[in-house]
Parts: structure tokens; C-alpha cells; sequence
């Protein structure tokens, strides 16, 4: 039988308390693993072992992960994604075999826990007020690549809300040109029916599906180029998976 609106309601209200609690207590754990050990690769795991899938599983979602032998997982890589939804962050966690690093905007970091955590993985904030200060992070997120992380990046900037892929903003390839790193176009499809982009902490259980494709080599590539070449590869996938 079908939930009532209300029963949704009271629902997903119980939903958020768990995230809120699960992230919490997650993360926490983590950041004490990562001061006795001062390994972050560790607490990185955690999250693509523990804390992703708890999530996911309270979310009802159902996590088909396709195109992973595509990858040599290694060496480092420039993953780009489009971005339907909060839940990607899970998925991605969740499906990628290797410690995985974001380049986040830089509102994240205000967040609770979240930037405290992100910020003690050496994950980049991206500042898009200013230019200057956006240059000298994305050449810390190079440098984080060149030391051997593999990157996931969401180079439309923002959640799409009817789940058509966004034009990519090229300021990110540049981290992979720089990195001199093959850049990892990865489709996404459902988070956002999973987890709705509204107002509200919409949760319905459903399917999400992660294509990879084959890389793309960045060397001697023009940015502008490669970021047209990787959507073009994301919209690809994304028929692929439907």
C-alpha cells in the first residue's frame, strides 16, 4: 500500500535524523583514526566502506555501479561527474575501488563535521569570489593528484534539477593538465529521484545508477576542449545506462 503524504513526511524526517547521526558519529570516529594513525587513507575507506553504504541503505537506494574495468584504478585520475544530487557524494564513495577526494565549493566548508572532515582529508574548497584565490586552490588540487589521489570533480558547478547535464565549466580540467592526469567522465542517473533537489529532505528508495568511461588523455589537450570532450562523454553514458 502506498505511503500517505504525511506518512512520507514523518518518514523522511526520521531519515534525516539518521543521516544527521550517522554522519555525525562517522565522522568522528574517522577524525580519531586519522589522529592515532596519521593515515588518511584510512578514514577515507571508512567512509566508502561504512558510512557511504549506511546511508545508501537508509536512503532505500539500490547502487548499480557500471564501466569500472575501464580504469586503471592504479594510477591517479581526474573524475568528472554530473551532479543530480547530495547522494552522488554517497554513490561515488561507495562505487570507486581507490581513497576518493572531492574538490568541494567552498559553502561545504561552513557545514558541521563536514568541513571539518573534508578539510582534515586535505580535500580542496574551491572560492569562486575570487579568481586569484580559485587559481592557487586548483593548484593545490593539482598537486594533490600529482601525489597520487584520485579526484572526483562536479564541473557544472551545481545540481542540475530536471537532470540534464549542465554545461562544464573548464576551470576544473585544468587541475588534470596540470596533474598531467587522464580525466574519468562518470555518469550518473536517479540520485535525484532518490534524494529530490527541493526545499525539503525529499527521500524515496530507488535505483542509482554510475557508468565510467573510458579516460580521456589530458596531455597537450586545450582545456575548453577536454571539458566539452568529458560532457559529451557524460551524456554518452548517460544513454548508455538508460
Amino acid at each position: 500500500m502506498a505511503l500517505s503524504r504525511w506518512s512520507w513526511a514523518a518518514f523522511n524526517a526520521l531519515q534525516l535524523v539518521f543521516t544527521l547521526l550517522w554522519t555525525a558519529g562517522w565522522i568522528t570516529l574517522a577524525l580519531l583514526v586519522l589522529l592515532v594513525t596519521r593515515r588518511r587513507h584510512l578514514p577515507l575507506r571508512m567512509a566508502a566502506r561504512c558510512w557511504a553504504p549506511g546511508l545508501l541503505r537508509g536512503s532505500g537506494a539500490r547502487l548499480v555501479v557500471r564501466g569500472l574495468d575501464r580504469v586503471d584504478w592504479s594510477r591517479p585520475h581526474v573524475l568528472v561527474a554530473n551532479h543530480q544530487s547530495m547522494i552522488d557524494i554517497c554513490a561515488l564513495f561507495r562505487a570507486v575501488p581507490v581513497p576518493l577526494q572531492f574538490l568541494l565549493k567552498q559553502e561545504l566548508s561552513r557545514v558541521p563535521f563536514v568541513g571539518a572532515y573534508a578539510r582534515a582529508m586535505g580535500m580542496i574548497f574551491v572560492e569562486r569570489s575570487s579568481a586569484r584565490e580559485a587559481t592557487r586552490r586548483m593548484r593545490s588540487a593539482a598537486e594533490l593528484v600529482k601525489a597520487g589521489a584520485t579526484l572526483c570533480v562536479f564541473p557544472e558547478g551545481t545540481r542540475s534539477r530536471d537532470g540534464e547535464v549542465l554545461p562544464f565549466k573548464s576551470g576544473a580540467f585544468q587541475v588534470a593538465l596540470d596533474a598531467g592526469a587522464d580525466v574519468v567522465p562518470v555518469a550518473i542517473e536517479g540520485s535525484g529521484k532518490v534524494l529530490s533537489l527541493s526545499g525539503m529532505f525529499r527521500v524515496r528508495p530507488g535505483t542509482i545508477t554510475l557508468t565510467f568511461g573510458t579516460p580521456l588523455h589530458s596531455a597537450q589537450a586545450d582545456r575548453q576542449a577536454l571539458a566539452q570532450q568529458a560532457r559529451d562523454s557524460v551524456i554518452a553514458l548517460k544513454r548508455e545506462a538508460a
